[in-house]
């Protein structure tokens, strides 16, 4: 059914339009309309005649999604220009004489859908195969022979679908920051582009301000702006080399992110939910790791990737208070060189993972970029 659906997108709605040289749309409209579907239609006319030849079993069945696992790649391309396509159709739509022809298309092929639902269908069925190959696991005992063959193949599909999300992610996070760039007012850095991948953004309250707070999160740096109508005001940036983020248990809504060298100059902002908050504080972490330049070790990672703000009053990432950790010997009594743990904290973890870690030669550069968690 499926490939007999894209067949008819390319048959009877893609050749008739070319062949309607009267009707009022140009090749680049019509690119972005359909993109790579005839690549689509014929890798799935191959798949389909690969599956017949399996005979309802299902080892052959998953043994087939692994072999053309790669050339799964071609939806990549068809789900990054479906943006394009949508509105290539509404734009379609907008005219009087295009939107006469596709309803009049729609009714000559007794179709229930119009031609955007079916569009629609490469984007949805690749991100099913996954699904459907866990559904021929549960009929699978895990000692029963081939099993291992069904859990390849549902690998290999998730990893296509999760990377397909992944750059369609990318793709929309992409023009997204155009967007900004073009909307951000009093600005005198460098394009935008140049901080890497737009990671996050969000509209936040300010405490003790009556306007809202637009941040906008970077691989590289973090952007506060103000609202102006469809515009963007900037008012300040934090490079995620020097960025420090405190949280307090007090307000499970609230977080503050500073530079590391004017920690009493915070920008305090206020979440709409808990779990905006957690994931905000969540990439902040990822982010001011990913932006030090010497080795972490991954058991520090993990510990201040998962620190929870339940277990103590008030944390910070901060390459100072780390610096203080390094830089203590082993001899010296641990009252002199840490402040005093609070029993079953994550906080005493990271302490000993990165007091514990090997010693290893840290520039002065290198330790001003120092990230990591210590309790206040």
């Amino acid at each position: 059914m499926y490939v007999r659906d894209l067949r008819m997108i390319v048959e009877d709605y893609l050749a008739h339009i070319i062949d309607q040289c009267e009707l009022l749309i140009g090749p680049e409209q019509v690119c972005a309309l359909f993109g790579n579907i005839e690549d689509i239609y014929e890798f799935n006319s191959e798949l389909l005649q690969a599956l017949d030849l399996c005979d309802n079993d299902a080892v052959a069945v998953a043994r087939c999604f692994i072999m053309k696992g790669e050339f799964f790649e071609i939806y990549t391309q068809y789900c990054t220009n479906y943006p394009n396509s949508v509105a290539a159709l509404t734009e379609c739509m907008r005219k009087k004489s295009l939107a006469t022809f596709f309803r009049e298309r729609q009714a000559s092929l007794k179709c229930s859908l119009p031609l955007g639902s079916y569009l629609l269908k490469p984007v949805q069925r690749i991100l099913k195969y996954h699904l459907l190959l866990q559904e021929i696991a549960k009929h699978f005992d895990p000692e029963e022979q081939g099993y291992e063959v069904v859990e390849e193949a549902i690998y290999t599909m998730t990893s296509v679908a999760w990377y397909i999300n992944d750059m369609k992610r990318k793709h929309e996070h992409a023009i997204r920051l155009q967007e900004v760039q073009s909307l951000l007012l009093n600005w005198k850095g460098p394009d935008l582009t140049t901080y890497g991948e737009l990671v996050l953004e969000g509209t936040f309250k300010v405490h003790r301000a009556k306007n809202e707070r637009t941040l906008f999160l970077f691989d590289r740096v973090l952007l506060i702006t103000k609202r102006r109508g469809e515009h963007f005001v900037y008012k300040a940036h934090i490079f995620c080399s020097t960025l420090m983020l405190i949280e307090s248990a007090k307000d499970s809504l609230s977080f503050s992110v500073t530079h590391y060298k004017h920690p009493k100059q915070p920008h305090t902002v206020q979440a709409k939910t808990v779990e905006e908050r957690k994931l905000w504080a969540h990439h902040i972490k990822r982010i001011i790791l990913e932006n030090h330049r010497a080795i972490i070790p991954q058991k520090a990672k993990d510990a201040i990737m998962e620190l929870q703000p339940i277990y103590a009053p008030r944390y910070r990432h901060s390459p100072e208070r780390t610096k203080k950790v390094l830089s203590c010997p082993s001899d010296v009594q641990q009252e002199d060189c840490q402040e005093r743990p609070r029993s079953g904290t994550h906080a005493t973890l990271v302490r000993q993972h990165l007091t514990n870690r090997p010693k290893m030669e840290l520039s002065h550069g290198l330790l001003s970029n120092w990230s990591t968690v210590q309790l206040v």
